[in-house]
C-alpha cells in the first residue's frame, strides 16, 4: 500500500487525526481487532497511540488515530500496526509535519497535565504548576447538548474551574428511558448490551456526538476527568454495570477512551465510588498506564466509607480522592489521612457534600469556599472538587420526573444549578492561585498561630483563616518576606506588605475568611 498523505500540525499538544480503513470485514471490529501507531521524531523520540473503530466509510470499517506532538516543530514519520494482516490496518506509512503556531489554549501552551516528580502535585508537561479546580457534571455525556455543553463550559471557565467529573456511559443496568438528550428521562446509549451486564455493542454515533460535546470543554481550558462505567451509586441507584462488566472489557473500554480522548488533556479516574479493590479497576489502570504515552494523570475515587489506599504501590497509581459524603460535614483529615500513604500519591476531597443536596442550604454557599481551602491545606494539593444537586445528574429541569428526591436540590434543574452560589467560591480557588509558585507544597503547622498552611520553604507560603483577624507569624525563616491578605470570596487583595522580622503580627480584620498568601513574585 502506497504511502498515506503526510498531514501537518500546527504547533505542539494540538490533536491531528489520521484515519485507516480495512480492506476486510470482521463480525464486530470494536471487539475483535486492535490497532495501534507508532510515530516516531526526527529527533529519535517514538511515541505510540492507539486507535479508536469509528464505523464503517463506503462499507468498510474504519479507525480513527489521534496524535498530538509534545514538540513545537518537526517531521514525525508513523507507522500502523494491528492484530490482523489487514493491509488497511498493517504496516501503512506516512508522516506528519508540525509547524509552529499561535496555541490559543493554556494546554496548547503548556502540555497536558501529569504528576509532579515528587508525586504530590500536578505540573503541566512544561513543568508549570497546576492545581486541578474540578466540577461534577457526571451526566453531562450522556444528557446534555451541545447547545448545553457550551453554556456550562463558559460559565466554568468564567469561574476558574479547569476540569470536570464525567461518567463516559449512563452507567445504570435497570435506567429506561428514551433514547433522546432532550426528553424527560431520557438519554443517549453508548453501549447497547449495557443493561446486560457487558461492553461489547458500541454505538459509533454516541461516541462521535461525545467528541463535540468535548470539543466546546477543551476549548474551555476545562479538562475531562473520564470515568468509564461507575462502580457505586451511578445516576438513579438501578445497578450500575462497572462492578459486572468483565474486567477484560473494562480495560478494552478504557483504552477506546484513551485511544478516542488521550490526544487531548485528560485526567483517568478509572475507579469511582467504590471501595477500590473491583476487579474492573486494576484492569483498567495497567491498561491506561500502557498505552497513554502522555503520562496523564490516572487515579481512584473511592466511596465515604473506604478505606482509600487500594493499589497504592501500583506503577499505573497517581493519585487518590475520597469522598466525604453527602451530610454538609467537613472531614479535612480524610485528606490529611491520604497525603501520609506511602508511596506518596497526589491526594484530593473529589467529592465533598453536594451544594443543595435534598435541600438547598445543605452544604451551601461559603460552605464550599471553606472546605475547598481546607482540604488544600491539609495536603490535597492535587486540586478541589464542587458538585450541585440537579447539576451532576443533569435533571433538565425542575419538575423532571424520574430523579432521586436524596440527591436532586429542590426547584432545581441543571441551570439553575449551575448557578448555586458556592461554585462561585470553589472556582476563586483556581483564580487565586493561578501563576504561583505551588510546586512542592505541603502542609505546614510551624509558621504561624493559624493551622492551616502550605508551605514551599523561601518560595511559597499560605495560610487560611477561616474567621480573619491578625495572623501572628511565630517563624518568618522559611516565609518570602512579600505578603498580602486576600478575600477568599471576591480575590480581592485586601492589603499587602513585607514582613522583614523573624516574628512578627500581620493585622487584618476579624469575622471573614482571609487568605494570607506569601510570594516574591505575585503575577
Amino acid at each position: 500500500m502506497p504511502p498515506a498523505q503526510p498531514l501537518t500540525a500546527h504547533g505542539a499538544w494540538r490533536e491531528t487525526e489520521l484515519r485507516l480503513t480495512a480492506t476486510g470485514t470482521c463480525a464486530n471490529p470494536y471487539t475483535d481487532v486492535d490497532v495501534w501507531v507508532d510515530f516516531t521524531h526526527d529527533d529519535g523520540t517514538s511515541l505510540r497511540r492507539p486507535a479508536f473503530y469509528d464505523g464503517e466509510e463506503d462499507g468498510r470499517p474504519t479507525w480513527g488515530v489521534r496524535f498530538a506532538s509534545p514538540v513545537a516543530a518537526g517531521r514525525w514519520r508513523w507507522r500502523s500496526d494491528a492484530s490482523t494482516a489487514d493491509p488497511g490496518l498493517t504496516g501503512v506509512e506516512g508522516a506528519v509535519r508540525v509547524e509552529a503556531g499561535g496555541a490559543s489554549t493554556r494546554f496548547e501552551r503548556r502540555g497536558f497535565w501529569r504528576t509532579s516528580p515528587d508525586a504530590h502535585n500536578l505540573v503541566h508537561a512544561d513543568g508549570t504548576p497546576a492545581v486541578l479546580v474540578g466540577d461534577t457534571a457526571w451526566a453531562l455525556p450522556w444528557r446534555a447538548t451541545r447547545e448545553q455543553a457550551e453554556v456550562y463550559a463558559a460559565d466554568r471557565q468564567a469561574k476558574g474551574f479547569n476540569a470536570v467529573l464525567l461518567m463516559s456511559v449512563q452507567p445504570d443496568m435497570g435506567a429506561e428511558g428514551p433514547q433522546d438528550r432532550t426528553a424527560d428521562e431520557g438519554f443517549a446509549r453508548g453501549f447497547h448490551d449495557l443493561p446486560g451486564g457487558t461492553i461489547t455493542d458500541l454505538d459509533v454515533g454516541y461516541f462521535r456526538y461525545l467528541d463535540a460535546l468535548v470539543d466546546t470543554l477543551v476549548a474551555h481550558d476545562v479538562v475531562p476527568v473520564w470515568q468509564p462505567v461507575f462502580q457505586g451509586f451511578g445516576w438513579k441507584g438501578l445497578g450500575v454495570a462497572g462492578t459486572v462488566v468483565p474486567p477484560e472489557q473494562y480495560a478494552r473500554y478504557c483504552r477506546y477512551l484513551v485511544a478516542r480522548y488521550g490526544a487531548r488533556p485528560a485526567v483517568w479516574l478509572v475507579g469511582a465510588d467504590g471501595s477500590g479493590h473491583e476487579p474492573q479497576v486494576a484492569a483498567g489502570g495497567a491498561e491506561v498506564h500502557a498505552w497513554d504515552c502522555y503520562e496523564q494523570p490516572t487515579g481512584i475515587h473511592y466511596r465515604p466509607h473506604a478505606g482509600n489506599d487500594a493499589h497504592q504501590d501500583a506503577d499505573w497509581l497517581d493519585f487518590q480522592w475520597c469522598q466525604t459524603g453527602h451530610l454538609g460535614d467537613h472531614f479535612p483529615e480524610r485528606v490529611a489521612d491520604m497525603a501520609r500513604n506511602l508511596p506518596v500519591k497526589a491526594v484530593a476531597n473529589g467529592e465533598p457534600s453536594y451544594e443543595g443536596t435534598a435541600d438547598l442550604g445543605r452544604a451551601a454557599g461559603w460552605w464550599q469556599g471553606h472546605e475547598a481551602w481546607a482540604n488544600l491545606c491539609a495536603g490535597g494539593t492535587m486540586g478541589v472538587v464542587y458538585g450541585a444537586g440537579s447539576l451532576w445528574q443533569w435533571k433538565l429541569h425542575p419538575d423532571e420526573p424520574g430523579q432521586s428526591d436524596r440527591f436532586a436540590a429542590p426547584g432545581c434543574g441543571w441551570r439553575e444549578a449551575l448557578d448555586l452560589e458556592g461554585s462561585r467560591y470553589v472556582g476563586m480557588v483556581g483564580r487565586i492561585l493561578d501563576g504561583l509558585p505551588l510546586l512542592g507544597a505541603r502542609p505546614s503547622w510551624q509558621q504561624t498561630l493559624n493551622p492551616r498552611g502550605l508551605l514551599v520553604p523561601g518560595v511559597f507560603f499560605l495560610t487560611y483563616a477561616e474567621d480573619g483577624g491578625p495572623l501572628r507569624v511565630l517563624d518568618a525563616g522559611p516565609l518570602p518576606e512579600p505578603y498580602r491578605v486576600v478575600d477568599p470570596r471576591t480575590g480581592d487583595v485586601l492589603s499587602q506588605g513585607v514582613l522583614t522580622d523573624v516574628q512578627g503580627t500581620i493585622e487584618a480584620p476579624a469575622g471573614a475568611p482571609l487568605l494570607y498568601v506569601f510570594c516574591e513574585d505575585f503575577r
